[in-house]
């Protein structure tokens, strides 16, 4: 039997996603400033976009122009005067050495008004972790191989200082850094020394040199003494603790940190005192004692009893160690006042700039919907690259290249008047909706759903989710992201919906009016809330206090 090809019709519904389409859903979902700079880029890239600058001319400016016209007259006038005079007698010393010379106050008319740069070009960035060790890397005497394996540790590094790759791996990266860097080439003994121009120098000095191993020979033991080296070094770098697996090798780090310290300074002043001879070294050595017995008892808990200590359980920790209560308070002191996330010190969160896209303005007694359009840029089509698609000289490409920047730049320009009629009717719906919270606060905040929104303004969920994303807006109540207002509710007092962002805060403030001897418990919690008229299980209020961070009554507990 043979097979032959044939041709079948087949009929089917696609949902394809085209360029317009995935630009208009990337546009929706971009706040002001990204906004901004998406349209600076494609002003960029498309000569048929052009900004229209604002050629607006207000009254005082045209005075000043017609000011300026009368003072080039007369200067006109006068430049047959000025041209008989000496030149050097044309120059202002005075008014020239006038801001070296005078100390004293002077306004604006008396000196002129140097362009100066900017403040910004002289701020320097702010260091990191990895900068900071570095740098201190940079100021030691280390062997090259232990200082390339430094490097590997402190890349692998997370932003609280711990090192989240293990010995074996950071093993295998190593051998594979040194697998790649090229071999020396041995010059064996006898041979032709054209063989090897490289090593024509030290065979023409007389010298013979064997083959040297090169640093991709070492076995897993090498590499792992290697790393366990460098995580030392790393380990004794500022700050204390850095490098180290999990919290209880961070704390234990920086209390032998500290130990050591304290012996060194303890035995800077018996030396001191020895030198002075007053006979103080027995009360020294008593401190010592003292110190050095928080030390030990303050490493015996993190090394043993670190769960106890997390729940603040102060009396079983004192039976786990077997020790009075006065010393296991002091040693808890001393551990509080150890830093279990190092590396924050250093890896400092920028500060994140905030543009309101709307505003909500009270006008004749109801709110309207503004949208900021400031610093925007007013985007238009250049009528240059229009009259060549009609000009028949025009070549073929250059129009078809012109035909398309030009459907670009609409597609554009419609989606982004696109986003902003979305923006505006899903903050209008908001408007209606949250007229209470406009008008009295965050307490008169009504439960509102993303899909009821949509199903008012007649568009899908998730072209309103993409509207309110990252967007936020100008209130009388202050600034808020435009996902404040959509949240699901719980059943109130007098049978309403409660907002479970009031619902947080309840419990919030039950908290943080609790007794801290007497932490109150999630069934209490509930139990209250229910005598308040809502409806809320012991599961729910501890899935909701674990979102706000807030920890469990053991952790809460001051014994």
């Amino acid at each position: 039997m043979l097979l032959q090809p044939k041709l079948n019709l087949k009929v089917s519904q696609r949902q394809v996603l085209t360029p317009g389409l995935v630009q208009m859903v990337s546009v929706l979902a971009l706040n002001k400033l990204e906004l901004r700079e998406m349209i600076n880029t494609e002003i960029v890239e498309n000569p048929v976009l052009e900004e229209i600058e604002d050629t607006g001319v207000s009254l005082d400016e045209r005075a000043g122009m017609e000011g300026d016209r009368e003072r080039s007259a007369e200067e006109v006038s006068a430049e047959g005067e000025r041209a008989e005079k000496d030149p050097f007698e044309e120059i202002d010393f005075g008014n020239y050495f006038q801001e070296y010379l005078d100390p004293g106050f002077r306004t604006a008319s008396n000196f002129e008004e140097y362009d100066k740069p900017s403040f910004e070009n002289f701020l320097s960035q702010p260091g990191t972790l990895s900068d900071h060790l570095h740098w201190q890397l940079g100021s030691l005497n280390l062997d090259p191989d232990v200082r390339i394996a430094c490097e590997l540790v402190v890349g692998n590094l997370n932003e609280n200082g711990y090192l989240t790759a293990t010995d074996e791996e950071l093993a295998d990266a190593l051998g594979q850094m040194e697998s790649d860097l090229p071999k020396p080439i041995p010059f064996e003994r006898g041979a032709r020394r054209d063989a090897h121009p490289e090593m024509a120098i030290v065979a023409a000095s007389g010298e013979t040199t064997e083959p040297v191993p090169s640093s991709s020979d070492r076995n897993r033991s090498q590499l792992l003494q290697l790393v366990a080296e460098a995580r030392s070094v790393i380990n004794d770098l500022d700050p204390v603790g850095v490098g180290a697996r999990d919290l209880r090798e961070c704390l234990t780090i920086q209390i032998h940190a500290q130990q050591k310290e304290a012996v060194m300074v303890l035995r800077r002043r018996e030396a001191n005192a020895r030198a002075a001879g007053n006979g103080t070294t027995a009360p020294l050595e008593n401190g010592n004692g003292k110190q050095r017995d928080v030390f030990s008892l303050a490493a015996f808990i993190v090394a043993n009893c670190l769960p106890l200590l997390q729940k603040k359980d102060i009396r079983e920790l004192t039976r786990s160690c077997g020790r009075d209560a006065e010393d296991v308070h002091a040693a808890v002191d001393f551990i509080r006042t150890l830093d279990p996330r190092p590396g924050q010190r250093y890896n400092h969160i920028e500060t994140r700039l905030i543009e309101p896209d709307v505003a909500f303005v009270k006008r004749d007694d109801r709110y309207v919907v503004l949208v900021n359009e400031e610093d925007m840029p007013a985007l238009r089509l250049n009528h240059s690259y229009r009259r060549m698609l009609q000009e028949k000289q025009t070549e073929k490409e250059v129009k078809e290249y012109v035909k398309e920047r030009y459907k670009s730049a609409i597609q554009l320009l419609r989606n982004i008047e696109q986003r902003k009629n979305t923006i505006v009717r899903t903050c209008e719906v908001i408007v209606r909706r949250q007229a209470d919270f406009l008008e009295h606060g965050v307490e008169a905040l009504k439960p509102m759903m993303i899909k009821e929104v949509a199903e008012e303004i007649g568009v899908h969920p998730s072209t309103v989710s993409r509207a309110v994303a990252n967007k936020y807006v100008h209130t009388p109540q202050g600034v808020y992201e435009l996902r404040f207002f959509f949240s699901e509710g719980v059943n109130g007092p007098e049978g309403g919906d409660l907002p479970l962002v009031l619902l947080k805060r309840k419990v919030k403030k039950l908290i943080e009016d609790e007794d801290p001897r007497k932490p109150l418990t999630d069934d209490f919690l509930a139990a209250e809330l229910q005598r308040q008229g809502i409806q809320v299980t012991r599961r729910t209020v501890a899935k909701y206090r674990e979102d706000m961070q807030i920890p469990s009554t053991h952790q809460r507990r001051v014994r």
